[in-house]
């Protein structure tokens, strides 16, 4: 038995033989927690509410008037009614009093077991790989914003201002490096809080931008009830593509709620409100393909929240990736002092801070790797639409309603089993077509791709 584990199990029983396990552990002798209905949310909006949010009225340009929002709120509902499965099946074998399960996988196990959770880390860690290195090239990409957004304020609207990525992708992988060092993700709540300010700052200032080019004097975009009309405006192939009290799954429900409606709302704002000031022709994003250009100073401070945004979503999205491999590396060789000592180390203005060897280099590494993918692979958001149309349904989906099911015990055959079949069915055609989208797009990036081209 590792050191560390004896030490805590000591420590734990003496604090039961002391009657004081409640101040400092959980009812199963973990480390208490510190999540709020607030910070859970914010995780939530943090994670929900990317960049991507601008690129809705381009989303909504392909679907048309009738089924974009229909889809957004279709889509919607469907994300927030599996996330209430999936709060209920944080405990097992009951949702209120049973063992509680900590990462995504425990949960599949704890219900499902067998070679699905091994299908679960495949879907969820490649999912977490991905997006990490799509909101590198994205960061960048608002960064390389703001300085070309001043070069057209000065040079004019026509000017080249070409400017490279690479720097400012290195830029942030340091940021992410500092960040990556804190090592309970706990205490990344203040992170996830400014992130989710960030994301309402840059969807509100898009969002009336919007507003304002669409009420302008003398505006008119097309628009129709069915999208982007093929042939004319795009080719066929293109128009395809937590405290225990209240009981930890009523708050997890409640921040779903909150952080789903929240996002729904901007969505949908962004989405039709974008899509009538811009018409069929809608850029991907408003802000950093430059659908406007004035003010310039509101599409740079916009363009900073999104990236100060992305800094916080990067950490959200890796820590529970560091969690899994240093968990892993913990039981496979609890004797290693290099991966389980800690040094306390005096940093000004914070005081002691414990450093693991193990933890910094291995955290410095998937940033470094991460970056390096990025500048190599800068269409790799196509990838991240692959890995997002292929990871919706798994782990959005099919795993809450397998579990859900296993968890109530639901009859074969029964009129509940039969519609939660077909909702994952019908969602899982979706995301087929969706990766097919995806990967068209990609093909039609690897042919067109200039390794040296600066200008985004």
């Amino acid at each position: 038995m590792a050191p560390e584990f004896q030490k805590s199990t000591m420590y734990v029983s003496n604090e039961l033989e002391n009657g004081d396990v409640q101040k400092n552990f959980d009812d199963d002798g973990r480390e208490k927690r510190t999540g709020t209905l607030l910070t859970a949310s914010a995780h939530i909006i943090t994670a929900v509410i990317g960049s991507g949010v601008l690129s809705l009225a381009w989303a909504i340009a392909q679907l048309g008037w009738v089924a974009g929002p229909a889809v957004l709120f279709a889509f919607s509902f469907i994300t927030y009614f599996t996330s209430t499965l999936l709060a209920d099946s944080y405990r097992s074998p009951g949702p209120i009093s049973g063992k509680r399960n900590y990462t995504y996988m425990d949960v599949v196990r704890s219900h499902l077991g067998g070679v699905k959770v091994t299908l679960c880390g495949v879907a969820q860690y490649a999912n977490l790989v991905g997006v990490t290195i799509g909101y590198t090239i994205t960061a960048s990409i608002s960064m390389v914003a703001v300085r070309r957004s001043n070069c057209f304020h000065k040079n004019g609207h026509q000017a080249s201002c070409s400017i490279e990525n690479y720097p400012y992708m290195i830029i942030f992988a340091v940021i992410q490096i500092i960040l990556s060092q804190i090592p309970n993700f706990h205490k990344l709540s203040w992170l996830s809080i400014l992130a989710a300010v960030m994301s309402f700052a840059y969807a509100s200032i898009g969002l009336g931008l919007s507003i304002a080019k669409a009420a302008g004097v003398g505006h008119h975009v097309k628009t129709t009830l069915t999208g982007v009309v093929v042939g004319v405006d795009v080719s066929g192939t293109e128009k395809d593509t937590l405290r225990s009290s209240p009981p930890e799954s009523k708050v997890m429900k409640r921040a779903s709620l909150a952080g789903v409606s929240t996002t729904t709302l901007f969505y949908v704002l962004c989405g039709t409100i974008g899509y009538a000031a811009f018409g069929n022709n809608a850029p991907g994003n408003f802000l950093t393909g430059f659908g406007f250009y004035e003010p310039f100073w509101l599409i740079d401070f916009a363009n900073i929240c999104i990236a100060i945004h992305l800094i916080g979503a990067y950490q959200v999205f890796c820590q529970p990736l560091y969690g899994f491999v240093e968990a892993r590396c913990n039981q496979r060789w609890p004797d290693s002092k290099f991966i389980t000592s800690e040094y306390a180390v005096q940093v000004p203005c914070y005081g002691a801070y414990n450093v693991n060897m193990f933890r910094l280099v291995w955290r410095t590494a998937y940033v470094v790797v991460t970056a390096v993918i990025a500048m190599i692979f800068p269409f790799f958001n196509d990838f991240l639409g692959l890995i997002g149309a292929a990871s919706f349904y798994p782990l959005t989906v099919y795993f809450p309603i397998e579990m859900h099911i296993a968890q109530r015990k639901i009859p074969k055959y029964s009129f509940t089993w039969v519609w939660l079949k077909i909702l994952s069915w019908t969602c899982l055609i979706v995301s087929l077509v969706a990766a097919a989208g995806s990967i068209q797009g990609l093909a039609a990036d690897v042919k067109h791709y200039k390794p040296f081209s600066t200008q985004q």
